[in-house]
């Protein structure tokens, strides 16, 4: 089977360059034997700076880039020439990228807006060359400052998708048939559980040219969060989402009980997620008719608006287009 191009974690070492010593030259000139110092200033080492840029999706650029290392200022030159600075490295990653130190776990910050930068490794401030220390009585300092060290460390990039819903759901409950319903993505779609791998994009095109984007991540099942099944991996993309639609296939034998389910799994991975608005679509009811639909209401839970959806016949489609931008727009 093939490697999917979907990387959402990577770990990278990065080095900053180091600034350039400044220099100890003193002038010398054919009617000047004994010049004063001339010596210039060493130059900044590269920064290594994270630059969030659209038309990035996924971190697999950088799976196999795990050592970045930005290049040394110059040294100071005679005449006051100022050392060139050491060239910074950008690196491009999708919006929404989080970077954290590999060693401490902490987040170091975070990149949501596109355009947006921020320098990871700060290069070494170059040297004073020796002309910054002349004074009335010391005339001609033999000694400058060494550049500084630039910074280094491990650090782990993660990406959680930027997206204003996202599907929550068992495998197989029809989160992709319905992505592929309301929205242009084109997710893999079968009837076994796990056939979404990795998180798909699409967007909802509105009344009046509005719109909005919704994520299908992979099913979670049942121990999510200790790690069992596969969509663990992902339940960090949900945590930017606005709002969280809960949907449950018709065929559970309880849905109330199928939705708390999926809750704990989310409560017991992160609380805040639960701060969430959340709305349930019940999904394959063209298996239903509507005595059966008024038949399982009285069961379902009371606390979130709900909705009986087909993405097959389109039942329910436009009803559930309209509480998902009533909630986005609250």
């Amino acid at each position: 089977m093939a490697e999917s191009n979907f990387i959402d974690y990577v770990k990278i070492h990065c080095e900053s360059g180091h600034g350039g010593a400044g220099s100890t030259h003193l002038m010398r000139a054919k009617y000047v034997p004994k010049g004063g110092p001339d010596g210039g200033d060493g130059g900044r080492g590269g920064h290594i700076i994270l630059r969030a840029n659209p038309q990035f999706w996924t971190l697999i650029h950088l799976k196999y880039r795990k050592h970045v290392k930005a290049d040394d200022g110059e040294k100071g030159g005679a005449a006051l020439r100022h050392g060139k600075n050491g060239e910074d490295i950008y690196l491009d990653v999708p919006p929404g990228t989080v970077v954290k130190d590999a060693e401490t776990g902490e987040t170091v910050f975070e990149l949501v807006e596109a355009g947006e930068e921020k320098i990871l490794c700060k290069g070494g401030k170059g040297g004073l060359g020796n002309d910054n220390f002349k004074t009335a009585t010391q005339q001609t300092p033999r000694y400058a400052q060494p550049g500084e060290e630039g910074q280094e460390g491990w650090f782990i990039l993660e990406l959680k998708l930027l997206a204003d819903v996202g599907l929550v759901g068992f495998p197989n409950a029809g989160k992709s048939t319905l992505l592929s319903a309301i929205t242009s993505a084109k997710p893999k779609i079968a009837n076994y559980a796990f056939t979404t791998l990795e998180p798909n994009l699409g967007i909802v095109k509105y009344y009046d040219d509005k719109s909005f984007v919704i994520a299908d991540i992979p099913g979670i099942i049942e121990g999510a969060h200790e790690g069992k099944g596969i969509g663990i991996r992902f339940l960090r993309h949900i945590e930017r989402n606005s709002v969280l639609l809960f949907m449950v296939s018709a065929e559970e034998d309880d849905i109330a009980a199928g939705y708390r389910t999926l809750l704990n799994e989310l409560e017991q991975y992160n609380p805040e997620l639960l701060a969430k608005d959340r709305i349930l679509a019940v999904t394959k009811c063209d298996l239903l008719d509507k005595e059966l639909e008024a038949a399982l209401e009285p069961d379902l839970p009371k606390e979130i608006p709900h909705v009986f959806i087909s993405s097959v016949s389109g039942e329910g489609l436009n009803e559930l287009k309209d509480m998902l931008w009533r909630a986005l727009q609250a």
